[in-house]
């Protein structure tokens, strides 16, 4: 069979690499990304798909080394499931793909892994692979600071509450930190134990943030920001738990109960970064509400006033309060993130000593 040229195997980067070289994927690089592929989302420069497919829970548990674990799972998702997001942009074409098992966390590994491997859009020819585990947690981060910055003022208090104390919900900390340092008021935490919240907060530490662990509901009043970034398998607040004008930016699963979602329906703003994706993946709180009801999100949504996160972006759209705004997590995220990997990483490779095919 012959052989593929050197010229045709793509650019190994590591997250070693990537620091070596000194390219910036701080907070405030990644918002400005995200804000550039928001907009070319909305004039229909970019778009994406995600594909998932979940393997048969009962074949795990038949397994002896993870069968002493499904106690453990009874109030918690497995979130077990191989993804692949494609999207193309002006230039570049990529493919992230994701596995991912809560289970990992018992034996010290990542919830879950990823690579991205970016093509040039014309040619479809292989550029580079990037570590991706890292990129994904810091990509969804961004939709914190992009939706503070489309809905609360510049000089407004933003106190937060965030349900979840992982890579996500870390990410989306420092986003808000460094897009709205000044105004940030307060971020409360809460994690499936106490011990967890304050470790999350410990892990902070280093950062100015104003950060505290809480192990129940009751600041839910004050926040005016709610975020849920749990691998909860049920909802994490009851109805009438958050204030009245509090944005909900939904990251998780099934975690917002279906009373908030028809008040906020009725009354207020509901918002998709995608709707057919959420509403194809058919696994968060917004489209199990349609699907429930023998309908869908993506046929139903649009007449009841669902609208996409870009117009929201973009500062076309009028909206009341409460806010409720699912993401399922475009491609092209990804794909612009490592789009600027790959520049900044080749514009630097003369002065690191890399010739044209190391890896």
């Amino acid at each position: 069979m012959p052989t593929p040229s050197d010229a045709h195997l793509p650019l190994l980067i590591s997250w070693a690499d990537i620091e070596a070289a000194g390219v910036s994927l701080g907070p405030s690089v990644l918002h400005e990304i995200a804000k550039r592929m928001w907009f070319d989302l909305r004039v229909g420069k970019t778009f994406g798909k995600k594909s998932v497919l979940y393997p048969v829970e009962a074949d795990l548990w038949r397994e002896p080394k993870y069968l002493h674990l499904r106690d453990a799972f009874r109030s918690e998702r497995l979130g077990w499931k191989l993804s692949a997001l494609t999207a193309v942009g002006a230039n570049y074409a990529g493919v992230k793909i994701v596995g991912a098992n809560a289970i990992n966390r018992h034996f010290g590994q990542a919830r879950s892994a990823s690579i991205v491997l970016l093509m040039d859009k014309f040619t479809m020819q292989p550029l580079c692979v990037v570590e991706g585990t890292e990129l994904s947690a810091a990509r969804t981060g961004t939709y914190g600071s992009i939706t503070a910055e489309a809905l609360f003022a510049k000089e407004m208090p933003i106190k937060v509450f965030i349900f979840g104390g992982g890579p996500v919900a870390r990410n989306i900390t420092l986003s808000l930190g460094a897009i709205r340092a000044k105004s940030l008021a307060r971020v409360w935490v809460r994690t499936q134990s106490w011990a967890s919240a304050q470790a999350f907060v410990r892990s902070l530490a280093h950062t100015d943030l104003p950060v505290e662990p809480v192990d129940n509901n009751a600041m839910l009043a004050e926040a005016n920001l709610v975020v849920t970034a749990s691998n909860a398998n049920q909802p994490v607040f009851a109805a009438d738990e958050p204030n009245p004008d509090a944005v909900v930016l939904h990251l998780g699963g099934d975690e917002t109960p279906a009373a908030y979602l028809t008040k906020a329906l009725r009354q207020g703003t509901v918002v998709c970064d995608d709707i057919p994706m959420v509403s194809q993946r058919n696994s968060q709180s917004l489209a199990r509400l349609f699907s429930g009801r023998g309908t869908s999100l993506e046929t139903q949504g649009p007449l009841l006033g669902v609208i996409g996160l870009a117009d929201l972006v973009a500062g076309s759209v009028q909206t009341q309060r409460p806010i409720h705004i699912t993401c399922v997590g475009l491609p092209s995220l990804d794909l612009y993130i490592v789009a600027h990997i790959y520049e900044a990483f080749n514009a630097r490779r003369p002065a690191l000593g890399l010739d044209e095919h190391a890896s």
